[in-house]
Order: C-alpha cells, then structure tokens, then sequence
C-alpha cells in the first residue's frame, strides 16, 4: 500500500552546530500532523513528536537516536513557519519561492526525471528507501530558501541561521544544505508490509 502526505518541510543549521528538519503536514495517513527532528551538535538524532501515534508512524520510517514526547506548535504564515516543541522555539522565514511545475505528475517521473536535476541542483535526492526500508518518493511543488533563521532552547538563542551541515542521517535523503522550506507530497511504500501493519494499527483501518 502506497501512503500519500502533504505538507511543509523546513530546514536549516545554526551557528550552535544544532540542525533542525521541520515537518509541518496538513495530510498524513493520521490526519494533520507537526514533528521536529533535531540533529545535536554531536550528531545525536532526536525526534519531538507530539503523542504516541506521530511517533511510532515516523520512527517506522525514520532513524533516531531519542524520541521525545512533547507538546508541538507549528504555525504557518505568509512569512513562514514558526514553532514551540517543549522547550524549543524556531521562526523560519522565506524569501523568493521557486514553483515546480506539473503538481499530478507520476512517480516515475519524481525518480528518473526530478531525481538528476534534485542531485545536480540541490545536492539532494527524490527518491530512495528509508532506514527502515520504506520506499519514498519526494514530490516537491514549491521550493525556498530561507532569508533568515532563529532558534532558542530554555530562552538560549542557538544563534545565527548556518548551512543543514553537517548531514543529519534521518533518512535516504539529506535536506538540502541551504535552508530552504520546501512544499512537498511525499509517497511512502515499504515491501515487507511493516508500514502498513503500523498504521493500521494506529488508525484501526485494515486491522
């Protein structure tokens, strides 16, 4: 079973060595969901979920380190994403945004055809399987870049916006090293059926 998201992905570095990917998705198969993954300055991956569910949906996707149960904001505006996870605040603002064109384009075409241009422009890839083993397609509609960054852990500002650098190993594909906020629809599929047991079971759909 193939499962479609949509939403917000942003991304950025600070000049603390902190790196955050921020997941603002307004479809998910659990409804509209936030998360925040955060890369430590020593490489610790750290998962904010807010409940149980969003957390055992994205851990049988992704790979942490930690998994953190806390209450998560993200609000979206014209400006861009601004965010309270526990203990964390983040306000990301875009600049000149890029439209990628064709919105209902296939599959094959996110791999074979957006996967060289992605890697060539961006450093980045569209399609690849997760450390979990579920494939992926990353379907961008919008991409841009970021004008600038803040980010404060207990009221301590990380400092100024830095390159997502080094890489944060959440998954296939690095966010690109710009910050960027990107409007995606992601595509997720995993051969072993390990997925679609875990959301069924979260949603009692097919259980």
């Amino acid at each position: 079973m193939r499962f479609e998201m949509e939403g917000v992905i942003g991304a950025t570095g600070f000049a603390s060595g902190d790196r955050v990917v921020i997941g603002h998705w307004l479809r998910s198969p659990l409804g509209a969901m936030d998360d925040v993954m955060w890369a430590e300055p020593d490489g610790t991956r750290v998962l904010y979920a807010p409940d149980d569910r969003a957390a055992t949906f994205i851990t049988a996707v992704y790979g942490f380190d930690r998994v953190e149960i806390v209450p998560v904001v993200i609000d979206q505006d014209a400006d861009g994403l601004h965010v309270r996870a526990g203990r964390r605040e983040l306000h990301l603002h875009g600049g000149r945004g890029v439209p990628i064109p064709w919105r209902r384009r296939p599959a094959w075409i996110t791999r074979w055809i957006e996967g060289p241009i992605a890697r060539a422009a961006l450093h980045v890839r569209t399609y690849g399987e997760s450390p979990t083993g579920v494939h992926e397609w990353y379907r961008s509609d919008r991409w841009t870049p970021l004008r600038d960054a803040s980010a404060s852990v207990d009221g301590r500002d990380l400092g100024a916006m830095a390159d997502v650098s080094p890489p944060c190993r959440f998954g296939f594909s690095e966010a690109p090293r710009r910050p960027s906020m990107t409007a995606v629809r992601p595509l997720l599929e995993d051969p072993t059926g390990h997925l679609d047991r875990v959301v069924g079971s979260l949603t009692g759909v097919g259980s």
